[in-house]
């Protein structure tokens, strides 16, 4: 999805907002010299600082939070195998000090489902993937429309460059 596809939405309604809905959490990271996005099936945020060359789906370091940190309410949802789970990759522009949710240098969306396997309780990273695989607790969402390499390719410069990102996992279960 191009830049000027995803902003077609706002990407939140305030820098707030997903503080009062228990179906979105946010992950503020950001990006490394090593962040290439080539990964063909998954797209990985991790708490860890360092990351090297092979770490080829990791597109944020330092996140600040992990699947763990998530509420029971949020990680209940995601285990809706019908639940739509949509994961925004917000990035600000290199050297800025956090990405701004509401107006981002650059914006992409990966689209996935939930499962009943999604432990979602992971202390160190998440993982969407574009497979159905669910066997770890750190997958956020399965059978995704994009991984890493679909990642817009400005936005993964951006990431190259040390820019801020923040991820927003948003959940739509089934009523």
């Amino acid at each position: 999805m191009s830049d000027a596809d995803a902003r077609s939405e706002p990407v939140a309604r305030d820098a707030d907002a997903a503080a009062d809905d228990p179906y979105v959490e946010v992950v503020r990271a950001v990006g490394h010299e090593h962040v290439t996005a080539e990964h063909a099936s998954t797209f990985e945020f991790t708490t860890d600082d360092w990351l090297t060359p092979a770490g080829d789906c990791i597109v944020g370091v330092e996140a600040d939070r992990a699947p763990r940190d998530f509420s029971a309410e949020f990680r209940e949802a995601c285990r809706d195998a019908d639940a739509t789970i949509t994961a925004t990759v917000a990035v600000g522009e290199p050297g800025a000090e956090a990405v701004d949710l509401a107006d981002p240098a650059h914006v992409d969306r990966i689209v996935g489902r939930g499962d009943p396997g999604l432990a979602l309780l992971d202390e160190r990273s998440m993982v969407g993937r574009t497979s159905d695989y669910t066997d770890d607790e750190r997958t956020v969402l399965v059978d995704g429309d994009g991984a890493a390499a679909d990642l817009d390719r400005d936005l993964v410069a951006a990431l190259a460059d040390g820019a801020p990102a923040a991820l927003r996992l948003a959940v739509e279960p089934t009523e």
